[in-house]
């Protein structure tokens, strides 16, 4: 049995990490905050745009841009997106997890595979898995730049556009809620053509007058929209691993106050105990 000293050491120890996990989890609620008001303006901006290359991709009228023509898979380039660090949870590890079996799927179909990795953990599990990552982007994980993310874009375009690459998909997770956000896999090249199901959301049926050439206009369009889908992407991901690491630091407060009511009931226990051993040595002695 644990002595007075020792449990009463274990007491401060749990109180220290307490104190760490809730600051922990007050810093993540604030970047949550406001990595969410960034999520939520670009959301109208993304739909807007996915909307309007839909109905030009779906116009039949001359031009098809080469980012929207489909062909035989010989490899998929996947794009993980990551965090650069832990204490949030199982994010890391799902994305990791989703990432292998990925691979494993399309190797069993024969299909070779790349990753380019966004975040450190990803390029860590390429290591430990002895594969060589195509480019690493973990700097884009902490602080989310425009900039940087048309730089990995145009990498992207590139490898699509020489043949290196015949898919290229996104691993990320999406943010629903705080509580919510669902791990999945999204083709981001080659463009997506609106389905028979899908085309009653957009108006395809509108007779639109190009003021250019729809050359020009896809051209300049599909390579913007893709910066703005990989942008919107690096935000989800980055939000949902703030809501991730706000939850476990939550409830590892809530196991440490669990635990210190444990501990302090069985201190109590054992400091009565040893009290009452006291007494009864006091008392013994007096009869001798």
């Amino acid at each position: 049995m644990a002595t007075l000293k020792e449990i009463k050491s274990r007491i401060q120890s749990v109180k220290s990490t307490q104190k760490i996990t809730s600051a922990m989890k007050m810093v993540s609620s604030a970047k949550l905050r406001k990595a969410e008001k960034k999520l939520e303006n670009s959301v109208a901006y993304v739909t807007s745009m996915q909307q309007l290359r839909s109905v030009l991709l779906h116009d039949t009228r001359g031009y098809v841009s080469p980012l929207a023509v489909s062909r035989p898979v010989n490899k998929v380039l996947l794009v993980v997106f990551s965090g650069n660090s832990g204490m949030c949870g199982s994010f890391n590890a799902n994305i990791l997890k989703q990432m292998s079996a990925t691979i494993s799927g399309y190797e069993q179909q024969g299909i070779k595979t790349g990753v380019v990795a966004v975040g450190k953990k990803v390029l860590q599990a390429c290591v430990k898995s002895e594969i060589e990552p195509e480019a690493d982007y973990h700097s884009l994980i902490d602080k989310p730049d425009v900039f940087q993310v048309a730089v990995l874009a145009d990498f992207l375009i590139k490898k699509f556009l020489t043949l290196e690459a015949d898919r290229i998909e996104l691993i990320y997770f999406n943010y629903r809620s705080k509580a919510s956000q669902q791990l999945g896999t999204e083709v981001l090249l080659p463009c997506r053509m609106v389905t028979a199901d899908e085309q009653h959301h957009v108006h395809h049926s509108t007779d639109y007058l190009y003021d250019s050439e729809k050359k020009d206009i896809l051209d300049a369009l599909v390579p913007a929209l893709l910066k703005t889908e990989l942008f919107h992407a690096l935000l989800n991901s980055h939000v949902s691993e703030h809501a991730a690491r706000t939850t476990a630091m939550q409830t590892a407060t809530d196991n440490a106050s669990d635990l210190l009511q444990e501990l302090s009931l069985q201190y109590n226990k054992s400091r009565q105990q040893a009290i009452t051993a006291e007494l009864l040595d006091i008392m013994g002695g007096s009869f001798k």
